[in-house]
C-alpha cells in the first residue's frame, strides 16, 4: 500500500476490501498502539508543520450549531476560518 493523501486514495484502497472490515487507526507514525475507528467528519485545517496541525469547524457546522443555541453569533465569529477541507478520521481513544 502506498502513501495515502485523498479520499480517492483511500477510496481506491478501500474498495478492495470487504465492506464489514473493521477500520483501525494507529494513535502515531511508530505503531505505539492502535485505536477503533470512532467517526469521520468533514473540518477545516491548517498545518502547522509537514506533520501535524489544527482542525476548525467548517461555516455550515458553525451555522447549524448557532441554530442549535449551542454557540451564539458571537462564538462563530471569533472562531479562524481556513481554505483547506479535509475529512478527519476520530479514533475511539
Amino acid at each position: 500500500m502506498g502513501e495515502m493523501r485523498t479520499v480517492g486514495d483511500l477510496l481506491d484502497y478501500l474498495a478492495t476490501q470487504p465492506r464489514d472490515r473493521l477500520v483501525v487507526l494507529e494513535k502515531d507514525a511508530e505503531g505505539n498502539g492502535y485505536s477503533p475507528l470512532a467517526d469521520a467528519r468533514e473540518a477545516l485545517y491548517v498545518a502547522d508543520t509537514t506533520w501535524s496541525g489544527q482542525v476548525y469547524p467548517t461555516p455550515e457546522d458553525k451555522a447549524e450549531w448557532v441554530a442549535s443555541g449551542a454557540w451564539t453569533q458571537q462564538d462563530a465569529d471569533d472562531k479562524y476560518e481556513p481554505d483547506e477541507r479535509v475529512i478527519v478520521l476520530g479514533p475511539v481513544n
